[in-house]
C-alpha cells in the first residue's frame, strides 16, 4: 500500500523525520523527469557499489584479449556469446529493470531504455563487445552520479549531527540522561563543557562561552550571560553551565534551519526546471530520429545495409542520453546550497541562487542590518517645567510594550519599570511611535512625526541633531526628547565596497531620523539613502526600483519589512538567529547578522550559475558534434560512451567544484 503522509491539526507533516527525507535524496534524485536513479546502494561501501563493474571490466578484458591477442579455438559461437553475456548481465541486469519499470510506471522514454535498446542492438549486430563497454561506462557513470551526490548533500546532513540526540536534566538536583525529544519546557539541562545543545533555552549560569558555528558558520566563541538566549547546535566551551528549556524540540531553531535546508532542495531554479521539461520532450524526439536514421536511408542510398545504419543508429542512442545535463544541473544547484549553508546562509530555494546571481541593486535597512541596532540614550533634555525621574518612568513603562531596539536603550537606561503605573488605551502607530492614557492624561513618545500628527508644539528644530531623538508629550504638552546613538556594524564598510566591485547599486531605506540616516551612508558610501520613511513609503521606492526593470534584493529584519520583502526579487533576513518570523519570511537568511555575507551569497549564486551553464554548453556541445559523426557513420560507439558517460563525469566533476570553492 503506497504511504499516506500524517499531519497535525495545524497541516504540519509529523511523520517522514528530516533525517529520512535527506537520506532520500541519494535514493532517488527525481522530480517526475524520468531520471529517477535507484541509489539505495548507498549503505554499501564504495568497493560494494563497484564491484559489479569490475566483475564485467575483467570478464570483458578477458573476452576482447581471447578475441585478439590470445585466440582461443573454443572461444567461438555460443561459448563467445554466452561469455559476452555474462559480462553484461553485472552492469546491465540493473538497467534493463529500471527500464522495465519506468515503462510499467508509464514513463516510457527512460534513459535506462535508450540504453538498453543501444546495447541489446549492439549485440543484435554481433559488436559484443562494444555491447558490453557501452553499459559498463554507463554503471560507472552512475556511480560517480551516487557519489557526488552524496558528497553534495554532506553539508546539510551533517547538519543533523549538531543536535544531539540525548540530553542531561536536573530532576530534584540529580541529573538524568534522556532522549532530547522528550524534554519538556522547563526543564533544567546541565551541559558540560564541550557539548552540544539539544534544545533551545534561557542560559541559568553567569556567563558561559559558546561556539555557535554549526548556526551561523562563524568559529568566533560567542560568550552569553545570564538570562539570553543560547540555541541547539550551541557546543558550550566553558565550565558546567546550566540552561533552561524554553522551546520545544521540534520548534527549535536549529530544527527550522533543517527543515528550511531540506526544503529548498525542492523549489527548483528556472534552468533546473527548463532541463526537466526539455528531457521530458528531447527523449522521445531522439528515439524518433534514430528509428529514422535506420530506416529512411533504406528509400534514398543505395547498397543500403540495415546493420551498419542500425549501428549509427544505435550509437545515436548512446550519444543522445541526457544524463549529464538532468544530473549535472541539479547537482550544481545542491552544491551551491550546501556551500551557502556551511557559511552561515541559507537560500529557500535554488531559485534564489539564481536571483541572487543577477541581483542590480541591494536596497537595505538601516537598524540592525548596516548597524548594531544596539541603542545606547545618550542624553537626556527635558523642559524643567517636568520632573525628568517621574517622566523617564512614564516613558520605560510605555516601551515596555515594544520590542523595538529603541525601547530596549530606554529600558537599560532608565532600569526597573515601576509596576504601579497604569498604561490604558496603548496604541502603537506604525512609523510614529506609542500612545497611552496615564493617570487620564495622554502620552506621547516616538519621533517628532508623532508629535506633529497630534500636534503637539515644540521649539527645537530635529534636523539639526545627527542623533536619532525620541521626542515626548505629556499632557498635550512638549516635554523634550531623548538622543539614542547606534554604532555601524565592523564589517559594514567592506560588504558595501564588495558590492561596488560587483558593480550593484545600494540603497538604504530606514524610518529612523534622515540626518542619521544620511551620516551612515555617507560614511559608508552608499549610494542612496532615505530616511523618516513610513512602510508604505519603503514600497514606493522599491517599486521605483523595479519599474527601471532592475532586480532587487531587499535587505532587513523581514518581519516588519515584511511589505518590502514581498515585493523585491529575493528578500534577505538579518537576524536569523534572533526572529522565528524571519525565517519565516525571507528567501535568504543569514544567520550571524554580519552584512558581508550579502557580497558572499550573490557570488555563490554567480558561481553557481556559472557552473551551471558551463554544464549545458560543455554537453549540448558534445553532443552535437559527436551526434552529427554519428549520424554519418564517422564515430563509433567507444566516441558515443564519451559523448554520454564521459560529459557526465566530467559534467558532475564540475558541479562538485563549488563545494571546494574559497568565497
Amino acid at each position: 500500500m503506497e504511504h499516506q503522509h500524517i499531519y497535525d491539526k495545524q497541516g504540519k507533516q509529523i511523520c517522514c523525520s528530516l533525517e529520512e527525507k535527506i537520506n532520500k535524496k541519494t535514493e532517488h534524485h527525481s522530480d517526475d523527469d524520468g531520471h529517477d536513479h535507484d541509489h539505495s546502494s548507498e549503505e554499501k561501501s564504495t568497493f560494494q557499489m563497484f564491484l559489479p563493474a569490475i566483475i564485467s571490466f575483467v570478464l570483458l578484458l578477458i573476452a576482447i584479449g581471447f578475441d585478439n591477442y590470445f585466440t582461443q579455438s573454443w572461444f567461438t559461437g555460443w561459448v563467445r556469446i554466452a561469455w559476452y553475456v555474462l559480462a553484461y548481465i553485472p552492469v546491465g541486469f540493473p538497467v534493463l529493470k529500471e527500464a522495465f519499470e519506468s515503462i510499467r510506471k508509464g514513463d516510457v522514454f527512460s534513459e535506462f531504455l535508450l540504453m538498453s535498446i543501444a546495447t541489446i542492438g549492439a549485440f543484435a549486430i554481433a559488436e559484443f563487445p562494444e555491447g558490453v563497454a557501452v553499459m559498463l561506462f554507463y554503471a560507472i557513470g552512475e556511480i560517480f552520479q551516487t557519489l557526488a551526490v552524496q558528497r553534495a548533500k554532506a553539508n546539510i546532513k551533517t547538519l543533523l549531527d549538531q543536535r544531539p540526540d540525548e540530553v542531561t536534566i536536573l530532576e530534584n538536583n540529580v541529573a538524568k540522561t534522556i532522549k532530547a525529544s522528550m524534554s519538556k519546557i522547563g526543564d533544567i539541562i546541565q551541559l558540560k563543557a564541550g557539548e552540544k545543545l539539544g534544545l533551545d533555552g534561557e542560559l541559568l549560569s553567569d556567563t558561559s562561552s559558546f561556539n555557535t558555528a554549526a548556526l551561523t558558520g562563524e568559529s568566533k566563541p560567542d560568550t552569553k550571560a545570564k538570562g539570553e538566549t543560547v540555541l541547539a547546535g550551541m557546543i558550550n566551551l566553558n565550565s558546567v553551565c546550566q540552561v533552561k528549556v524554553t522551546v520545544a524540540y521540534s520548534d527549535s531553531k536549529l530544527s527550522k534551519i533543517l527543515e528550511m535546508v531540506q526544503d529548498a532542495t525542492s523549489k527548483k531554479a528556472p534552468t533546473e526546471l527548463f532541463i526537466r521539461k526539455f528531457a521530458k520532450i528531447y527523449t522521445p524526439i531522439v528515439v524518433v530520429l534514430a528509428v529514422a536514421i535506420c530506416l529512411l536511408p533504406m528509400f534514398f542510398v543505395e547498397n543500403y545495409q540495415f546493420n551498419d545504419w542500425l549501428y549509427r543508429a544505435l550509437i545515436f542512442l548512446v550519444i543522445s542520453c541526457p544524463c549529464a545535463l538532468v544530473i549535472s544541473i541539479p547537482l550544481g544547484y545542491f552544491g551551491g546550497i550546501g556551500a551557502a549553508s556551511k557559511n552561515g546562509i541559507l537560500f529557500k530555494g535554488s531559485n534564489f541562487l539564481d536571483v541572487m546571481a543577477s541581483v542590480q541593486n541591494v536596497v537595505m535597512d538601516k537598524t540592525g542590518t548596516m548597524t548594531e541596532g544596539v541603542f545606547k540614550v545618550q542624553e537626556v533634555v527635558f523642559n524643567s517645567d517636568f520632573n525628568a525621574a517621574d517622566i523617564l518612568q512614564l516613558v520605560n513603562a510605555l516601551e515596555s510594550q515594544s520590542t523595538h531596539p529603541v525601547a530596549t536603550a530606554i529600558h537599560q537606561f532608565v532600569g526597573k519599570i515601576d509596576s504601579a503605573i497604569v498604561l490604558k488605551d496603548v496604541e502603537e502607530i506604525s512609523g510614529h511611535g506609542l500612545k497611552a492614557n496615564v493617570n487620564g492624561k495622554e502620552l506621547l513618545v516616538g519621533n517628532f512625526k508623532l508629535m506633529d500628527k497630534f500636534s503637539i508644539t515644540y521649539d527645537i528644530d530635529p534636523t539639526s541633531i545627527v542623533y536619532t531623538l525620541i521626542a515626548v508629550a505629556y499632557d498635550k504638552k512638549f516635554v523634550g526628547y531623548l538622543t539614542i546613538a547606534d554604532s555601524i556594524k565592523e564589517d559594514a564598510q567592506i560588504t558595501i565596497d564588495k558590492l561596488k566591485v560587483l558593480g550593484i547599486k545600494t540603497t538604504m531605506l530606514s524610518g529612523d531620523k534622515d540626518t542619521v540616516v544620511q551620516f551612515v551612508a555617507q560614511k559608508l558610501g552608499i549610494t542612496n539613502a532615505f530616511g523618516d520613511l513610513l512602510p508604505e513609503d519603503k514600497v514606493n521606492k522599491v517599486k521605483e526600483i523595479i519599474a527601471k526593470n532592475e532586480t532587487v534584493a531587499f535587505v532587513g529584519d523581514g518581519v516588519n519589512d515584511a511589505p518590502v520583502v514581498a515585493l523585491s526579487n529575493v528578500g534577505i533576513a538579518m537576524g536569523g538567529l534572533g526572529s522565528d518570523a524571519t525565517i519565516e519570511t525571507a528567501d535568504v537568511v543569514i544567520q550571524d547578522d554580519k552584512p558581508s555575507k550579502i557580497p558572499l551569497a550573490i557570488n555563490i549564486g554567480k558561481q553557481t550559475k556559472k557552473i551551471v551553464w558551463q554544464n549545458i554548453i560543455l554537453a549540448f556541445s558534445v553532443k552535437a558534434i559527436v551526434l552529427v559523426l554519428g549520424a554519418g557513420g564517422l564515430a563509433t560507439m567507444w566516441e558515443a560512451v564519451f559523448a554520454d558517460v564521459g560529459v557526465a563525469l566530467l559534467a558532475i566533476l564540475n558541479a562538485v567544484r563549488i563545494q571546494r570553492m574559497k568565497f
